[in-house]
């Protein structure tokens, strides 16, 4: 019995009153039931983005008898799998693609003022992490929780200009002429 997410796409921010704010979006529920002997015993398997809206973000599962305990326990899982995620002006440095299972990720960088061209998990990812610029496609599965693990996959493998200039020890200039122009305007931007 497949069950139609109630709570797919609901954004909450955390509880806590000490600490960054984080933005908790939760992108699949599903109820799961195990069979004994006695009869049926019914469960929550929840799926759950954490980002900042900063450039960090994180994904997590939950197991429980009960919603709430789902969430918060795939809420936990989450915030312990935050990672940073190198951005340029509110778009990613470069093109990647990433796999999980059978579904893989595609993510653009785009020019200001694109938004968020990306559906269900990835939409969710990008935007907790404080992406406002890019291109996504999806092929292959469209499972939500393996869309949300590629997606995740995907942005561990980005890297900055710079670490891409001191690897292959050049000039970030010589490498990314436009990049010291556009580290100026997020300066700017920031005060």
């Amino acid at each position: 019995m497949r069950m139609s997410g109630r709570l797919s796409g609901k954004r909450t921010s955390s509880t806590q009153t000490e600490g960054p704010q984080l933005d908790v979006r939760v992108v699949r529920t599903n109820k799961v039931f195990k069979t004994h002997k006695g009869g049926k015993t019914a469960s929550w398997s929840i799926l759950v983005v954490v980002g900042d809206n900063k450039g960090s973000v994180g994904v997590g599962i939950g197991k429980a008898r009960g919603i709430p305990d789902a969430i918060r326990k795939a809420e936990e899982a989450a915030k312990k799998a935050m990672f940073p995620v190198p951005m340029i002006k509110q778009s990613i440095p470069h093109e990647v693609r990433a796999s999980a299972g059978k579904s893989l990720v595609v993510l653009r960088p785009a020019s200001p003022g694109t938004g968020v061209k990306a559906g269900g998990a990835v939409r969710a990812c990008v935007e907790a992490a404080g992406i406002h610029d890019i291109l996504s496609k999806i092929l292959g599965s469209r499972n939500p929780v393996n869309v949300a693990y590629a997606t995740v996959e995907a942005l561990k493998q980005l890297s900055s200009p710079e670490a891409h200039a001191e690897m292959r020890r050049i000039d970030v200039k010589e490498l990314v002429p436009w990049l010291e122009k556009a580290r100026k305007e997020e300066a700017d931007a920031a005060y």
